[in-house]
């Protein structure tokens, strides 16, 4: 009788241990920057692996009805997490809203000024020309920079905003080149219509290199040990997608295969494997402060942020 009360003890010990572990799991959400597509291969395959399960947290993916809404809800308290650019971000913390870099997700930039091969062979070549662009924004620091590295003035090109048309206002005629489409999708597409693109890279020609996709947290409320356990699972699913490229494909499409499963989406998955961020919780401060500057120099920003002021340490 004694050790049947002793072994019901230790069972009653052992399910109020499973009882708090689950009761203790963290929620977080996460609104993405735009539709589900490759360049958010990490956090599918977080998902699809169960890699956020394994960390204690589950993770609402949700897309955005405004790309331009996610960092402002964040800052609202209305979602935990979202994923913005690190140029944004820049603009957002000199503002006063009050985000902070958690992560990176894509570590390179991927925004290029893109020309038809054949039409216009060097940046010089676009002086008189027309540039199309989808938001306006700061394209007037970063085109400028690199139309002065080929002695043209940002005044001597027309700037057209031809929304989220980029690549057909390209195909057709209706501008010269285009700013703002990414170079895994872009120049992919135009390929996919028999179009023979050329991209110039912003960090080859003046401007300083920088993050393209990042993640926001709120820098009041966020949750440390939460975002330091997405970090972990994130970088798992990472290091997965580069150990097995075409078998986190399958995987990534299987998430939405009426949605994901093409050949665009295919050929731009290829193009972002090696520009997801193999340690996302790392962070060069540097390099923020130097863009942060250039921003700066070009009056995009009034105030000057520091990166230490908004990129704590979740490693």
């Amino acid at each position: 009788m004694k050790k049947k009360t002793i072994f019901s003890a230790i069972a009653l010990a052992a399910s109020a241990v499973t009882f708090n572990v689950t009761a203790e799991e963290k929620k977080l959400t996460l609104m993405l920057d735009w539709f589900v597509n490759p360049n958010h291969g990490p956090i599918v395959i977080a998902k699809e692996r169960g890699y956020f399960k394994e960390e204690g947290i589950t993770v609402n993916v949700q897309e955005p009805a405004d790309p331009s809404t996610p960092p402002k809800l964040v800052a609202a308290n209305k979602v935990d997490l979202a994923i913005s650019y690190q140029p944004n971000l820049t603009i957002d913390v000199a503002a006063g809203l009050p985000l902070i870099r958690s992560a990176t997700l894509v570590a390179t930039p991927l925004n290029t000024l893109t020309v038809l091969k054949g039409k216009v062979n060097n940046l010089s070549e676009l002086k008189g020309k027309k540039i199309g662009i989808a938001i306006a924004g700061n394209e007037e620091a970063t085109i400028g920079t690199m139309l002065n590295t080929h002695n043209v003035d940002y005044k001597d090109v027309e700037i057209i905003n031809v929304g989220w048309a980029l690549s057909s206002s390209l195909a057709s005629g209706k501008v010269d080149a285009i700013w703002g489409g990414f170079r895994n999708f872009e120049s992919n597409q135009l390929a996919l219509e028999g179009y023979d693109a050329k991209a110039f890279f912003p960090e080859e020609h003046g401007v300083p290199t920088y993050d393209e996709l990042v993640f926001v947290a709120n820098a009041k409320t966020h949750d440390k040990e939460a975002i330091k356990a997405f970090n972990r699972a994130l970088e798992k699913a990472t290091t997965y997608i580069v150990n097995h490229p075409q078998q986190s494909w399958k995987e990534f499409v299987a998430y939405s295969p009426d949605t994901l499963n093409n050949e665009l989406n295919k050929r731009a998955w290829n193009d972002t494997l090696t520009r997801f961020a193999l340690r996302p919780s790392a962070v060069d401060h540097k390099r923020y402060d130097d863009y942060a500057q250039f921003m700066y120099d070009q009056k995009i920003i009034e105030t000057l942020p520091k990166a230490v002021d908004y990129i704590p340490n979740f490693n």
